[in-house]
């Protein structure tokens, strides 16, 4: 997924115990029925892997254009951000094939 030619934003997640882990912004991406952003992110020390984990969180902007994540609570709106992230996936991955 993750490609070394290519360049990704870096954000750094601040878990509840306190660790910190710097992460590729992946993607973007709105979800209408929700009328709400989300973001993907992954490890940066994951790029690699065979396996890497991937982190999706509701995403906005505060009045200074910094981002704001938050948790995703509800199980409909988690399972279509899912379905949503896989299809940019599958894009991607289409894409890369027909080049």
């Amino acid at each position: 997924m993750a490609n070394q030619n290519e360049e990704y934003d870096v954000m750094t997640l601040t878990f509840e115990d306190g660790s910190e882990q710097n992460c590729l912004v992946l993607s973007i991406f709105e979800l209408t029925d929700y009328e709400q952003d989300y973001v993907a992110l992954m490890p940066e020390d994951e790029v690699d892997a065979e396996e890497s984990t991937v982190y999706l969180y509701r995403y906005n902007e505060d009045e200074n254009g910094e981002p704001q994540l938050g948790d995703i609570t509800d199980e409909d709106e988690y399972e279509a951000v899912t379905d949503a992230f896989e299809e940019i996936l599958d894009e991607e991955e289409f894409n890369s094939i027909d080049e």
